[in-house]
């Protein structure tokens, strides 16, 4: 039987940090109201296209791999905020990337994304389909954002992870997962004025809005991923004994710290950088697990566990086997383009629409 071990890990922050005191430069919030609901005190704002970002991480991870991007045989995209819908994001960086032989695919299940895109490629790698893989997962959220609303607003930042994952012979990778849909709570998270059901005729099409239920949101995120934890766990004989981190979706601290005592494990081995990055949707895991590895928490051969939950209401969890390499094996030179603008530079076109808009509606 084939195995799909991750070989490779990149990560891509854009160096504008947008703080909680610059927030309150613009809407009614104070440091402490953000970080006591959400354990959140930055996050990072694009300068730049979204694939830019997925580009440099995607380079970093091949990099981490040593392999050639016209090795690789498939790149699996998990986002909602791509550059276009056609063509798709994956071919454009398939393009960049010069990886020529790979087959491209765009995955949107909101955050869940990049766990989608692992668990897919994954088994097609087991399957024999496919041999060499890159699975991202990324967001330009803050281009989608209304900044207006602060219930939302202080929440996302803009981040990529990606990792290469690779047929092997011996028990590594994604050793096992459970992906699934609430769908009966669809409109619990929602953004408004994307898709071909909305008007274009419409003078709202311009702007964007957000259904963001919080407290239904929470509830059904830590049961099923608390759920889907306990089946991975089973699945592969394992208990919550023998994880030696858990690399979870950053939505907020709340959340984390309830999943964690859901499933039964210590705080200390729950990885957090929800407070430096925001949520960054799908990219919160593969950043996650990046910024794991280079910081010396992943040892060869631990076992991961994963677990993540978007709109939809998507979910997932996953058990992961590392392998023995923790090092990568050379080194990207990759950087974003320049930027010498600040976060709030960047983002006061879109907050000054979207206080003309509400000093209109009165």
């Amino acid at each position: 039987m084939k195995f799909a071990e991750i070989t490779g890990w990149g990560k891509c922050l854009p160096p504008a940090v947008l703080s909680n005191a610059d927030l309150t430069t613009f809407m009614d919030t104070s440091d402490e109201w953000i970080t006591s609901r959400t354990g959140i005190q930055e996050r990072r704002i694009l300068h730049c296209n979204f694939s830019d970002m997925a580009v440099v991480a995607a380079r970093r991870a091949l990099a981490a791999a040593n392999l050639d991007p016209m090795e690789l045989d498939l790149i699996l995209l998990g986002s909602l905020t791509v550059d276009s819908m056609c063509p798709n994001t994956a071919s454009l960086i398939a393009d960049e990337l010069g990886a020529r032989n790979a087959a491209a695919i765009d995955l949107n299940s909101a955050c869940t994304g990049f766990l989608y895109g692992l668990h897919v490629g994954s088994n097609l790698i087991k399957t024999g389909a496919h041999k060499k893989v890159l699975v991202l997962g990324g967001e330009f959220i803050s281009h989608y954002m209304d900044w207006s609303n602060r219930d939302v607003a202080v929440l996302f930042g803009d981040a990529c992870g990606a990792v290469v994952i690779e047929a092997a012979d011996h028990e590594v990778g994604l050793l096992s997962a459970r992906i699934g849909c609430e769908s009966d709570a669809k409109y619990a998270i929602q953004i408004t004025n994307i898709g071909s059901a909305e008007s274009r005729l419409s003078e709202e099409f311009l702007f964007n809005t957000w259904n963001f239920e919080g407290q239904e949101v929470f509830k059904r995120a830590v049961k099923a991923m608390a759920q889907g934890c306990e089946e991975v766990l089973r699945d592969t004989g394992l208990s919550i004994d023998d994880v030696s981190l858990v690399v979870p979706h950053q939505a907020n601290k709340r959340i984390l710290d309830a999943l964690a005592k859901r499933v039964g494990i210590d705080e200390d081995r729950v990885f957090v950088n929800v407070h430096k990055y925001g949520n960054t949707s799908a990219g919160t895991i593969p950043v996650a697990l990046a910024e794991a590895v280079d910081e010396g928490r992943v040892k060869a051969g631990d076992t991961l566990l994963t677990a993540s939950f978007g709109a939809g209401l998507t979910w997932g969890a996953g058990v992961i086997r590392w392998g023995e390499r923790t090092t990568p094996l050379a080194v990207s030179d990759a950087e974003l383009p320049p930027n010498d603008k600040t976060a709030l530079e960047l983002l006061e076109p879109h907050i000054a629409r979207y206080a003309a808009r509400a000093a209109a509606r009165g």
